[in-house]
């Protein structure tokens, strides 16, 4: 039960037994705003407007250098004539992929506190669904509050989870990049990648050491400001400090951290192999390191504001890696179309349907939960 709600029930109770012959309406005089204090839904407005633009012009850019010197004619004719049999082996490893990224995230919450798998999958296809039909990664939102409904796990400890996710994927990608260099041809950006590689490094290094030696201190040192603020009391911030230290128990605990990250590795392995079996499809005779580099190219792409289904981010970074190969754009774009198309529809159709049995779960459960008994009203509260 919620302390909250339950306190307002004994509120009204206590209420109506002081005043029983109390009017049944009240005039109240409505507040007018001020007009000197800031708007905050013009703020949430301009932020929302910026995120767009930035995510137009993201898409713009990405979609001219997809598709400059691109003889379309060709692309279809490639597309009409293609092997799709090799579709099947590349979704049975993409959804394997999609496995392991569950398991990767059931593996990072807490044992004492970990929701079950099935919960945790469900949350998590429809935060996929929800990222291929919306922008600016409004999925991870949507994950959050999935979690939250199903499993009744605090939304900061998922959050907390959600940011270990985000930090294994970028050192996942960067470790097979890097682990493959022998064998993968020469790239432009190989400099820039161990550059981040060892941003990423050193930060995941000082906050594993933070909360190693000092524990959630810090994390509610720091959130303690925020119990000032008139909607939040310092009791509130102190418990979501501590649920989001636990949350980030992936990046302090040894054992969650090993098999987080193995489940990871094990998700990209699979994504690149999925990505090279669409190579098959058009004959393009590559070996399994195209595949990683394209998993690479795209996994490091995502980290940009993007478009619904990163439309035009997604073509652009598959076609740079298969540019390393010599491969024209002309015959790459199909290529890169398909893969993208393995990578969006299995998200939408079993997130859609993870969202129907979401929503069938929430109708059960409102179904059986008792209904809340009235509030005693007048002299009869008096009496009792």
């Amino acid at each position: 039960m919620n302390p909250a709600s339950s306190l307002g029930e004994r509120g009204t109770v206590a209420s109506s037994a002081t005043v029983p012959d109390a009017p049944a309406s009240t005039s109240v005089e409505p507040t007018q705003p001020d007009p000197e204090s800031p708007n905050p839904m013009r703020r949430v407005g301009l932020r929302g407007l910026l995120v767009y633009a930035v995510t137009i012009a993201v898409t713009v850019v990405f979609s001219y250098l997809a598709l400059r010197d691109v003889d379309f004619a060709t692309v279809g004719h490639a597309l009409a004539h293609s092997n799709y049999w090799w579709l099947v082996p590349a979704l049975a490893a993409f959804g394997l992929a999609t496995f392991a990224r569950a398991l990767r995230w059931h593996a990072l919450f807490a044992p004492e506190r970990r929701p079950a798998l099935r919960a945790v999958g469900n949350a998590m296809l429809v935060g996929y669904l929800f990222n291929n039909i919306l922008p600016a990664r409004a999925g991870e939102a949507a994950r959050v509050v999935t979690l939250r409904q199903r499993a009744g796990t605090g939304a900061a400890e998922v959050v907390g989870t959600v940011v270990v996710e985000r930090l294994f994927d970028l050192l996942s990608i960067l470790l097979i990049f890097f682990a493959a260099q022998p064998w993968l041809p020469h790239v432009s950006w190989f400099h820039t990648a161990a550059v981040a590689a060892i941003v990423l490094a050193v930060g995941l290094a000082a906050t594993i050491v933070v909360l190693v030696v000092f524990g959630d201190r810090p994390v509610r040192f720091l959130a303690r400001p925020l119990g000032r603020l008139p909607l939040l009391s310092a009791e509130r911030v102190e418990h979501w400090a501590g649920d989001l230290v636990a949350g980030l128990s992936g990046l302090h605990r040894p054992t969650i951290a090993f098999f987080g990250f193995f489940w990871s590795l094990g998700a990209w392995l699979l994504s690149s192999l999925s990505a090279w079996l669409v190579t098959y499809a058009f004959g393009l005779h590559l070996g399994f390191d195209a595949g990683i580099l394209c998993s690479v190219a795209v996994g490091l792409a995502m980290v940009l504001p993007a478009p619904p289904a990163s439309v035009g981010v997604f073509e652009a970074a598959a076609l740079l890696a298969l540019n390393a190969y010599g491969i024209s754009h002309t015959r790459a774009l199909p290529y890169a179309l398909v893969l993208h198309i393995v990578n969006f529809v299995p998200f939408v159709v079993f997130g859609a349907i993870a969202l129907h049995f979401n929503a069938l779960h929430a109708r059960r459960q409102s179904r059986a939960s008792p209904a809340p008994a009235p509030p005693l009203q007048g002299p009869s509260a008096i009496r009792h």
